[in-house]
């Protein structure tokens, strides 16, 4: 069989993501996880897996292989038929840049014995007990989207048509709940600003004694209409997007709660000063927690909901002369009732469970995994005030009275899902592409989940150091087989560089395109200058008011440093990088072409006026108040390129036609200045394509274009 080239094997493999176990749920007996994986590392089609723990003894290659069993197969289940994605399916995929098929996500009741999914916009049940029912189909109206069961199991509350319904899990009774009373109203999802860019992607919450469903009702009549065209096909009329650009009306969100017995309790809070719903907490720990947000993202409120009268109380508030973040599993209840919380407190992002702070400056906490009775289970990087700098490691800790105890060994990036005794440990190494997903009971291993992803056809050999006098995080890769004496390379920064986007992480596979371009003869470096996620506040909030500045600097920085070391060519430099990071590669090329020789610039955000709300006004402010700082961080206005500095650098620019986040207007506007300004360039439209690329062809090809544009630019031999 002919070995696929590595950019074909890294396209049909999602990245090699495909094969391996995710999404695990562990049953609060500790007697089952359940999870998600293909057959292979080439199959997209997930199948709903259960492991059962009293079948499953030992650790190593083969252990809980005895104990696994597949309680939903979509090929089954659809009769080997093709799957088809309503709207709604769609638009929740590419807000969590979902692009693998089957079952992909499932949600569970409190016991962990019968899961509910949507496949093809059908819903099914199957049951997660050894011996239970394989999986069935509810006859429901469809097309259904995120079906959830109730605590107790009886019931399956799912979204359909903008209604929310509830059906029994038996298949008996089946109703609305709350129906849209208007034509751009939907019930039980969650918003475009939710999905995209608060990390909410739900938009109903069960009551813990299954009575009733605390659900968000969505009116976006107040947002503007964009139309997104697909030239390819003339023939058919453009897409309608409700897209909340900075400056304008986002989608009013309210919430009610929804009694099973036709009830309805509306919820109240101070919307016009805390429009942004960030979070919902429901367990039957205590009453509903509702964290929201200004508009300004300065203050926000942690509230509690009287579920008799729908008045809210407040819990804590919070205040941030820049901005305030959003974490993972917070809030959260301890099984007591206390709140925990994650937030920036004496310069460090810390843990707080009730009044007080259980971490130090020495640990990043990044998101809460469980709040347990005896501890709290977080995932963190190393703090500012940290022993080692640990670049690019995430590790998982117990937290408790006594402080943080490590779960997580050796160098790499590891995380965790845990119930009650039982803990499912991921860990990714940067030596090799190997990810193990071992199963713990109290600390020891009782079984480990076997994962079928493929290996990568080369080894990613990234050196992962600190550059100048910031010490701004760093990989720096060289082709395999270089040897010192082999003379300077060129360059080409491979950056992400912006906010949410860690690039230099301490895991092989992350860096194995960046080790592919290697391999073509030039040295990598990728660096995480400030803004991005991992050191602690004031390092993410440096970038308030000017994004490109601040960014562009740090990456010149940390290539001059890194030149003191490495065999860098200052004078052949290129970069390349996709949405933020091609914002940065346009305006590297465009604006500091005394550093940067040629640049691949992919669905870069060219005018920050044509960006979302949520994101754009929290670095940047309000359009209207601070109009010069938006010109500032754009590449493009209206009025031309902001910065247009000599000489003229090659520059390739790429975008999706059917981008719906970063629109390809971004692109046109950048591409009509340019050629305005008498400024040479090529530009590589992507017909059918969103802001992912998961079509195989697309992205093998996409990868191929890039590195012959970029020798050519420098003046490279081109690939054989």
């Amino acid at each position: 069989m002919t070995q696929l080239s590595f950019p074909r094997q890294h396209a049909r493999t999602q990245r090699f993501t495909l094969g391996a176990p995710r999404s695990f749920t562990v049953a609060p007996d500790g007697g089952r996880v359940v999870f998600l994986r293909s057959r292979a590392g080439d199959d997209p089609s997930h199948l709903l897996w259960v492991l059962d723990l009293g079948a499953s003894q030992g650790s190593g290659e083969d252990a809980g292989a005895g104990g696994e069993f597949a309680a939903a197969d979509p090929a089954v289940l659809l009769g080997g038929g093709e799957e088809e994605l309503s709207a709604a399916e769609r638009a929740r995929r590419e807000r969590s840049r979902e692009g693998s098929a089957g079952v992909v996500g499932y949600a569970v009741d409190d016991a962990v014995s019968v899961a509910a999914f949507a496949l093809s916009g059908r819903l099914f049940t199957a049951g997660l007990l050894p011996g239970a029912p394989g999986a069935r189909e509810l006859a429901v109206p469809g097309p259904v989207v995120d079906p959830r069961p109730s605590p107790d199991g009886r019931w399956v509350a799912y979204a359909s048509g903008g209604a929310l319904r509830v059906v029994a899990a038996d298949g008996g009774e089946d109703r609305a709940l709350a129906e849209p009373d208007g034509e751009q109203v939907f019930w039980g999802l969650a918003e475009f600003i939710a999905a995209e860019e608060m990390s909410r992607s739900r938009g109903f919450w069960w009551a813990p004694d299954s009575s009733a469903v605390l659900a968000a009702r969505v009116d976006e009549s107040p947002v503007g209409r964009w139309w997104i065209a697909d030239p390819a096909h003339p023939n058919r009329p453009p897409a309608e997007v409700a897209y909340p650009a900075a400056g304008t009306d986002n989608a009013d969100v309210t919430l009610a709660l929804l009694g099973l017995d036709g009830s309805r309790v509306d919820v109240e809070w101070d919307r016009a000063r805390h429009p942004y719903l960030a979070a919902v907490h429901w367990s039957a720990a205590g009453a509903p927690i509702l964290l929201v947000q200004a508009r300004d993202q300065r203050e926000q409120l942690y509230l509690t909901v009287d579920t008799g009268t729908g008045a809210t109380r407040l819990l804590h508030a919070e205040e941030d002369r820049i901005w305030l973040d959003l974490f993972p599993g917070v809030p959260a209840r301890t099984p007591a009732g206390t709140l925990v919380r994650i937030a920036d407190e004496g310069g460090a992002r810390v843990l707080v469970v009730g009044d007080r702070a259980l971490t130090g400056p020495e640990l990043h906490v990044r998101a809460v995994l469980d709040a347990g009775a005896e501890d709290v289970l977080v995932w963190a990087s190393a703090g500012a005030a940290a022993a080692e700098p640990e670049i690019g490691e995430l590790h998982v800790y117990r937290v408790g009275e006594g402080g943080a105890e490590r779960v997580s060994s050796g160098p790499g990036v590891h995380s965790a899902t845990r119930s009650g005794a039982v803990t499912v440990l991921t860990s990714a190494v940067p030596g090799g592409p190997e990810r193990t997903f071992r199963v713990l009971r109290d600390g020891e291993q009782v079984a480990e989940i076997a994962s079928y992803a493929e290996t990568p056809s080369l080894t990613a050999r990234p050196v992962l150091t600190e550059a100048g006098e910031d010490r701004i995080p760093a990989a720096v890769l060289l082709p395999t087989g270089y040897r010192e004496g082999d003379g300077p390379l060129p360059v080409l920064l491979d950056p992400y560089g912006g906010p949410h986007g860690q690039r230099v992480v301490a895991a092989h596979n992350a860096h194995a395109v960046s080790q592919w371009f290697a391999d073509h003869g030039f040295a990598v470096v990728v660096a995480d200058g400030r803004g991005t996620p991992g050191r602690s506040p004031a390092w993410e909030k440096a970038m308030v008011n000017k994004l490109i500045e601040v960014s562009l600097n740090d990456q010149i920085a940390a290539l001059h440093a890194l030149a003191e070391s490495f065999p860098l060519d200052l004078g052949r430099v290129a970069i390349r990088g996709w949405s933020f990071g091609g914002t940065l590669a346009a305006a590297a090329v465009l604006r500091r072409p005394d550093v940067f020789h040629a640049g691949v610039a992919g669905a870069p955000l060219t005018d920050q006026r044509l960006y979302d709300t949520h994101y754009t006004e929290r670095y940047l402010g309000h359009p209207d108040e601070q109009p010069e700082v938006y010109d500032a961080n754009s590449v493009v206005t209206l009025d031309g390129v902001t910065e247009l500095a000599e000489p003229a650098r090659p520059l390739m620019i790429v975008h999706g036609l059917a981008d719906d986040n970063v629109l390809v207007a971004n692109s046109l506007r950048l591409s009509t200045a340019l050629l305005a300004a008498g400024r040479p360039h090529e530009v590589l439209p992507l017909s059918g394509i969103t802001h992912m690329t998961p079509q195989e062809q697309v992205a093998e090809n996409l990868l191929l274009l890039q590195v012959d544009f970029l020798k050519r630019s420098l003046g490279m031999k081109p690939s054989a």
